[in-house]
Order: C-alpha cells, then sequence, then structure tokens
C-alpha cells in the first residue's frame, strides 16, 4: 500500500511583512500593469476621459470574460474605479490612486537614475 502526501511550504517570498507599505504597494501597480491588454484598457480609459461601460470589449481584441478578468486586477491595484449604472459597470481611472502609483513608480526610477552604479 503507498501513501502519498500533499503538503505546501510557506516559501519566504509570500512575507509580505518584511516590507514597507510603500514597497508592497508599488508592486502591486506593478503586477496591474504587467500584462499588455491591463495597458491598453488603461490607455483606452485614459484616452476616452470617461466612464466607460460595454465599449472595452468592442475596442480590444479580448472576449467579454478576459476583459473582465483584467479589469478586476486593475481595479484590486486601485487604479481604476468602477460604478455601477443599471445592469452594467462603468470604469475610469482613478485619479488619487493613479496620481499615487505615478509618483511611487517615478521616485523608484529616479533612485535608480541618481545612483552611481558600479555595474558592469
Amino acid at each position: 500500500m503507498t501513501i502519498h502526501r500533499i503538503f505546501t511550504m510557506n516559501m519566504g517570498a509570500s512575507k509580505t511583512t518584511e516590507y514597507t507599505e510603500k514597497e508592497i504597494a508599488l508592486a502591486n501597480y506593478a503586477k496591474a500593469l504587467s500584462h499588455p491588454a491591463r495597458i491598453a484598457i488603461l490607455n483606452l480609459l485614459v484616452k476616452k476621459q470617461a466612464c466607460i461601460c460595454g465599449d472595452i470589449v468592442d475596442e480590444l481584441p479580448l472576449s467579454q470574460s478576459t476583459v473582465s478578468q483584467h479589469l478586476i486586477k486593475l481595479k484590486e491595484a486601485g487604479l481604476i474605479k468602477g460604478d455601477i449604472d443599471g445592469a452594467s459597470v462603468c470604469y475610469c481611472i482613478d485619479e488619487k490612486v493613479w496620481k499615487k502609483a505615478m509618483s511611487q513608480m517615478g521616485e523608484l526610477f529616479q533612485t535608480l537614475l541618481n545612483t552611481k552604479s558600479k555595474c558592469c
């Protein structure tokens, strides 16, 4: 008789307590921006400068379910917000979070540019 045991290990990479709130927030923004479909959605929302409901699916070569999954990721990161309008949800850029993300990412890149690197 063979016994199979299934177990999971708590890996160090998942320990978010070791990082600052700012580092965690920046990582969440970066993760939300890490897919080209999400960049396309953000570009569309910025270009339209208004809440968009069903138009997103019409504008992108993606299915409704795929667009919905990407919208969820962007909303979880706070980069967009959605308002319920009848049976649909209208999305737009959350300007407050957008500015915070832009500032934090800018600080990170500026810090790296200002550092005299001795890397190869």
